[in-house]
């Protein structure tokens, strides 16, 4: 069952985290994936850009506005897409994120 856990971020707050403690966010990335990777349920992770769009259509026109809207102080910086057992291993996947000592990840069943 394929999972995508979204992690987000805080610019404002990743400027002011200590840097050995960044160095342990990414070391926890590492050594997530080779398990992941290990154990087969690694499907793919990459980080995001702060840019965004956001498309409305309407009769066959569309908007686009830029985001994260401007009330948003947090943008998602990247995603795992993980392919395990169920909803309870994506949280144990999800809680060894060094993001979600400070941030809430979002987990989604990909329904396919």
């Amino acid at each position: 069952m394929k999972h995508l856990l979204l992690i987000p971020n805080n610019p404002d707050t990743w400027k002011t985290i200590d840097p050995a403690e960044i160095d342990a966010i990414m070391q926890a990335h590492t050594s997530l994936q080779q398990e992941l990777l290990a154990s087969g349920e690694f499907v793919e992770a990459n980080e995001l850009s702060e840019e965004a769009k956001f498309v409305t259509s309407n009769g066959g026109k569309y908007t686009v506005t830029d985001g994260p809207f401007i009330e948003t102080k947090e943008f998602m910086a990247g995603y795992y897409i993980v392919d395990c057992v169920d909803m309870e291993r994506a949280v144990e996947i999800a809680g060894q994120l060094g993001e979600a000592k400070r941030w809430p990840i979002e987990i989604r069943r990909i329904n396919s």
